[in-house]
């Protein structure tokens, strides 16, 4: 094959792969809710404690053990934990409109680059649940932009910065714990 017939086919292939990401995203943010893996079990109750008051950014108190992402509705902000318990990194994020509720998750589906539920093109996108029939995930704008989202619209992407994106995509692989607090 020459150069530019090598070129073009890998272009098709991105493209293609593209589209079938885009049609899984699509179809996963319509499925029905009863796909929610959310637990709603009495010790997911327990995950929801006090903050720490003298260390607002530390790993949530009663949040599960082990590898996990934690997110916190509240405070809008998100732990990578390692397996010691112990913060590998932590971020504020931008929730999208729709909130998933308190419970433990895990990572259903990984995208690397697809429209978001607002139609801005994302990266690094990381799907925990349904809400509402709107997918709830972290990912990054490409553009790199974390405005708040139009309250009009029924939206599920959790925005981060494109490098705390990368951070996230290269941690929570597919089955990854998600723990979501108040």
């Amino acid at each position: 094959m020459s150069r530019s017939s090598s070129g073009f086919v890998a272009g098709l292939t991105a493209a293609a792969l593209a589209a079938v990401g885009f049609l899984a995203f699509q179809a996963s943010a319509s499925a029905p809710d009863h796909s929610e893996k959310a637990d709603k079990s009495p010790s997911a109750s327990a995950s929801r404690s006090p903050k720490d008051k003298k260390n607002p950014a530390a790993v949530p108190a009663q949040s599960g053990t082990g590898e996990r992402v934690v997110y916190s509705l509240e405070d809008d902000r998100v732990w990578l934990v390692e397996a010691s318990g112990k913060a590998k990194q932590t971020f504020k994020v931008t929730p999208g409109t729709v909130d998933p509720a308190p419970g433990t998750y895990a990572v259903t589906s990984r995208t690397a680059r697809v429209p978001g539920t607002d139609g801005v093109p994302v990266e690094n996108v990381v799907i925990f649940t349904l809400t509402d029939g709107v997918a709830i995930g972290f990912s990054a704008a490409v553009d790199g932009s974390t405005p708040k989202p139009d309250p009009s619209k029924k939206t599920g992407g959790i925005r981060q910065s494109r490098e705390q994106a990368k951070a996230m995509w290269e941690f929570a692989l597919r089955d990854k714990k998600v723990v979501v607090v108040p």
